[in-house]
């Protein structure tokens, strides 16, 4: 792999097939992945019962494949959804193939196709929700293709129950390992453990704020607070996990929520600030930098230095210090909150052009992919439409970029499977070889071809100990047929509006930003003037409610970013589709941005400033034209 820097002068399609992510080693994970499939498979090796054991690990495989950073509780729900929807493909897989005998028993050739192209598209239509979304819709139909085609003694509601029960124990591990966290330390000591990923995430908030004051005023200002909405996004999910919903269940979650939420108006100061562009005394960042370090040290905050009140962004920072002091001290405060999802959201989002074009697509690439494993008559033909499944998923990275790893990574993967498993003993080496590669996972996520490679040892692993010979060039095979499928679909003519992903991104950032400002603009009637913590609770109120608009706002304008990114590095025949995308989410992103300085300004005097408002009406007359 080449550094980002390098590979920015590569074509974008190119570029990004070639370009990896970057951070430190997650042990605890890798401890986790080492400790989840191999032992499983083990353990059903030893008990003479060796397909339990395949379907057990094939369960906690693809957990640890969603087994990211993140708080504990907030990993629940992001391993557990899709493993239940892998528990249900596995279960339907077997019981349509069993209704229908098997490929080529009473079932017509094209029926079973059929019927996994329906499931296609209800699964691709509801992975356009989020990526838990994503990951659920997944997982369903990879286990239903293996549900169907894996030779399995046991029925379908035993393999989806053993299934389940893998992807189960990774999660165990998940909450009961102590995981190191970059705020644990000699300080923080007797903190319970279970809140490091957490309280590690608040604490990137705070060292997000200082950052970003400290690049006002210079071209760096931009990124700063792009990673300010990055770690505020990623602290808002570890909050919102069971049990941190509604009522902290502990002096320390109630700590951690006060502290969450005293970084909102810190932040809000802080991009106001930034919009400003007036360079800042170094020791402004300075405040936020010490609520960092007392949250990662677990000690108090101590005297925060004031910086001057000069202006209304300045005002508004001092005031947030003060009240952030204050909260560090009392640990009082409500959780988090912000416009939640409800099902009609997600029916909304299912059902719109983003939803319907790759429920379109993976509804083709499926069943496609069923008819051809048919007709080749392979005894792995499952391979064909598991495979399918990763490659037509938006959120690995562009079409040819995913085309271009998935087969650079299946190769290399079967020929170091080939060269191990003619040196290792059977099964020990080959269990042995599941355990590392589960290890290898959670640093392999960093890289789809580096992913694909460790992905496709520990499945020719798990097929070989199920008994099956050895299958290295029928996986290239199968894979390379896979990648020219979804290639080709890719790039058929569809009966929907291409780019529906980024549109369906920029229509809720274009909603959120609207409702933002609407809000803002109502309170500049005068009514909001004693600081930005003081007057009665109708005040109080406005400015939560505030808050919570604005991380809807900047959140939904970095999905739409995301997406865009994405469609820009596709080669330029599926790009074309989403062009000028990338002119209305700057002018959106300006849009909340001055809003952030207004809201401010309301705060500080009850009035719109002059400024302010003639920059909205030039934004808002710039949408309509690049609409």
């Amino acid at each position: 792999m080449i550094p980002r820097a390098a590979s920015a002068s590569l074509p974008p399609w190119l570029g990004h097939a070639l370009r990896t992510q970057r951070g430190p080693v997650p042990w605890h994970a890798v401890v986790r992945g080492a400790m989840a499939a191999g032992p499983l498979l083990g353990a059903g090796v030893v008990a003479g019962r060796v397909s339990l054991g395949v379907v057990a690990a094939l369960g906690a495989m693809l957990a640890g494949i969603n087994d990211r950073p993140g708080g504990r509780r907030v990993a629940v729900r992001r391993l557990g959804v899709p493993a239940l929807a892998g528990a249900c493909g596995m279960a339907f897989g077997s019981y349509v193939v069993a209704g229908g005998q098997g490929i080529g028993g009473a079932y017509a050739p094209w029926v079973l196709s059929l019927v996994f192209a329906v499931l296609g598209l209800v699964a691709g239509a509801f992975s356009a929700v989020g990526p838990v979304a994503s990951a659920g819709g997944t997982q369903l139909l990879v286990t239903a293709a293996i549900g169907a085609g894996m030779p399995l003694p046991e029925p379908g509601w035993q393999r989806a129950l053993l299934f389940l029960a893998g992807a189960a124990w990774l999660i165990l591990l998940r909450l009961l390992l102590p995981s190191p966290s970059p705020v644990t330390g000699s300080a923080g000591a007797g903190r319970p453990y279970r809140l490091d990923g957490e309280r590690a995430a608040v604490c990137a908030v705070y060292e997000a704020v200082a950052a970003l004051l400290d690049s006002v005023g210079t071209s760096r200002s931009t990124d700063r607070r792009a990673a300010l909405t990055a770690a505020l996004d990623h602290a808002q999910d570890a909050l919102s996990g069971p049990r941190l919903r509604r009522h902290a269940s502990s002096a320390a979650e109630r700590r951690l929520h006060a502290q969450y939420r005293a970084a909102l108006p810190l932040g809000e100061a802080a991009t106001a600030l930034a919009w400003a562009g007036v360079p800042l005394p170094e020791r402004v960042g300075e405040g936020p930098r010490r609520l960092a370090a007392a949250i990662r040290d677990g000690g108090p905050c101590g005297p925060l230095p004031a910086p001057a009140r000069s202006d209304a962004g300045l005002r508004a920072l001092d005031d947030a210090l003060l009240h952030a002091a204050e909260a560090f001290d009392s640990g009082a405060a409500k959780p988090p909150h912000g416009r939640r999802r409800g099902p009609a959201d997600v029916l909304r989002t299912a059902a719109g052009p983003g939803g319907r074009e790759y429920g379109m697509r993976v509804a083709l690439c499926f069943g496609a992919s069923v008819a051809v494993a048919q007709a080749l008559q392979h005894p792995h033909w499952y391979w064909l439409p598991a495979t399918t499944v990763f490659l037509v998923k938006p959120d690995l990275g562009p079409l040819v970029s995913r085309v271009l790893c998935r087969a650079a990574g299946t190769v290399i993967g079967a020929v170091v499977f080939a060269g191990l498993a003619a040196l290792l003993p059977r099964p020990a080496g080959l269990v042995a070889l599941v355990a590392v590669c589960g290890a290898l996972i959670p640093v392999a996520t960093r890289h789809f071809a580096a992913l694909t490679a460790v992905v496709t040892v520990l499945v020719l692993a798990l097929v070989m100990v199920g008994g099956e010979p050895q299958a290295s060039p029928s996986r290239i095979g199968e894979t390379l047929l896979a990648c020219g499928i979804v290639l080709l679909v890719g790039h058929l003519p569809w009966p929907v509006p291409r780019g529906g992903r980024v549109q369906d991104r920029l229509s809720a950032a274009r909603e959120s930003a609207h409702a933002y400002l609407r809000h803002v603009l109502s309170g500049a009637d005068g009514g909001v003037r004693d600081g930005a913590h003081g007057g009665d609770s109708a005040d109080a109120e406005h400015r939560a409610a505030r808050w919570a608009l604005r991380r809807d706002a900047y959140r939904t304008l970095a999905e739409a970013r995301t997406a865009i990114d994405l469609a820009a590095a596709e080669l330029p025949t599926l790009a074309r589709h989403s062009a000028g995308s990338e002119k209305v989410a700057a002018t959106l992103e300006s849009l909340v941005d001055t809003t952030t300085a207004c809201a401010v300004h309301v705060d500080d005097t009850g009035r719109l400033p002059r400024r302010h408002a003639e920059r909205i009406d030039a934004l808002l007359a710039e949408l309509t034209t690049v609409a």
